[in-house]
């Protein structure tokens, strides 16, 4: 499943080098097709600050077998922080509620559906320190 969703990544971007540089927006509807095919994650924006996980997920359970559902919450209040995401167990379901969802009212406010985008796994640094390492300890005496 990695392989392909990576791979449908390296092809979407080519694909959208490609429109960019001839001008064409014909390449929208192909883009659309494989992020579809290589994706049963959903990202789920607009959320209205009371809904849960669990509410979540009964929202989506009609469409398919949901694997695993998360609303984004911030980590110093626990408060939500209005999206999430909603995982499928076949790509198939994850179509059908992104056609069904997407603008549709959830708990009075309407709710936006997309295909959640990957993130990049691994290998890079994390915060903005150069090599990763502790960034107190790179330099001179006075600790920066």
């Amino acid at each position: 499943m990695a392989f392909s969703t990576r791979l449908g990544c390296l092809i979407r971007q080519s694909i959208s080098k490609n429109s960019v540089s001839s001008g064409s927006s014909s390449a929208m509807p192909m883009l659309n097709a494989i992020r579809c095919m290589s994706s049963s994650k959903l990202f789920v924006g607009g959320l209205s600050y009371s809904i849960d996980d669990h509410k979540l997920k009964d929202a989506f359970a009609s469409f398919g077998d949901v694997t695993e559902v998360k609303v984004i919450t911030d980590r110093d209040t626990g408060r939500s922080k209005g999206y999430g995401f909603v995982n499928f167990n076949s790509t198939d379901a994850a179509s059908a509620a992104l056609s069904s969802m997407n603008g549709q009212e959830l708990h009075g406010r309407n709710i936006t559906v997309n295909y959640a985008n990957d993130r990049p796994s691994g290998g890079g640094f994390h915060g903005g320190y150069g090599d990763g390492g502790d960034y107190r300890r790179s330099s001179g005496g006075d600790g920066f």
